[in-house]
């Protein structure tokens, strides 16, 4: 993308937040990762978010991470738009890796700073300083769960601030989507953070969400999202309940290494998770497998796992 108008006309809908796939020793497999990015945008995604937290950026370096970038916007070119998390708890890194998504033709998403006893001004006067960096604007990261949960009032403080194109909200209460589904509307573009549970905000009016578990189920959660696009909500409905049984080996042993666990199950690019996460245990891949062979038996989900 050139600009930050080309940023708010094309960030929307369904975004797959694709999987770093490590091997075992830690390195970074680009080949895996590219060929991640490349199915998802085959299948017709409408863009990609690309070392999130489920990406596991708190484990890299900065070097690593800029590697990735390139890795991925080689692959898309400018066919879908990428999402590129460049948050980070040393501002230094934010504005190198800011930079660099923008200059790449990404669109930066930025958390506020997770240091201890900074004020809503001090995050306001961030993001301000942030914002002028990367000429497609800036992606407000509202991450719970890495860092300090923003208000809806003082996200519609930086929605305010030059530069801002989109949100990706992470605080999924119904008061704060109520209120920011409505408040932020025709400013900023805004994606609920979790599949898991996105059917409530994408109705509410948000422009859409992204997706960690499209990357063991791309076909099924695509269809359910394109369901909703055409106002079809029972089948929607349908759909999303036909995965409930993986959201909960997900909820209980953490969205990555289930997704990736899954990922291998069906041949796909999963690779391992980084320290300090751990691999799904031994025990637990016998569930998993049977639950993906249910959902490989209902031709709905369009799944697929390898001989």
């Amino acid at each position: 993308m050139k600009d930050r108008d080309e940023a708010r006309a094309r960030l929307k809908g369904i975004f797959n937040i694709t999987m770093t796939p490590f091997a075992k020793d830690g390195t970074i497999d680009k080949k895996g990762l590219a060929s991640n990015v490349e199915r998802v945008a085959s299948l017709g995604y409408d863009g990609v978010l690309i070392g999130g937290t489920y990406g596991e950026f708190p484990t890299m370096t900065v070097a690593e991470r800029a590697d990735i970038f390139h890795v991925v916007m080689d692959v898309l070119g400018n066919r879908i738009p990428a999402m590129l998390c460049s948050a980070g708890s040393d501002p230094r890194d934010v504005v190198e890796l800011t930079k660099l998504a923008g200059d790449l033709g990404g669109v930066p998403m930025v958390t506020a700073p997770y240091v201890s006893e900074i004020t809503d001004d001090q995050i306001v006067e961030f993001f301000r300083d942030v914002a002028p960096l990367s000429k497609t604007g800036i992606i407000i990261y509202n991450a719970p769960g890495i860092g300090i949960t923003l208000s809806p009032a003082l996200i519609n403080r930086l929605a305010d601030l030059d530069g801002m194109v989109g949100l990706k909200q992470g605080d999924l209460n119904p008061t704060a989507i109520d209120r920011i589904a409505n408040d932020m509307r025709g400013r900023v573009s805004t994606f609920a953070a979790s599949d898991l549970a996105f059917l409530g905000p994408v109705m509410a009016g948000f422009d859409g969400f992204s997706t960690t578990n499209s990357g063991a189920l791309p076909e099924l959660i695509l269809a359910t999202y394109r369901a909703v696009e055409a106002g079809d909500a029972r089948t929607a409905r349908d759909l999303h309940a036909l995965w409930y049984d993986y959201r909960a080996l997900a909820r209980a042993h953490g969205q990555p290494q289930v997704v990736k666990a899954a990922m291998n199950m069906r041949g796909f690019d999963g690779g391992s998770v980084r320290l300090p996460l751990r691999d799904v245990p031994d025990a637990v891949l016998p569930k998993l497998r049977a639950v993906m062979e249910k959902l490989a038996d209902d031709e709905r989900a369009k799944l697929k796992l390898a001989a």
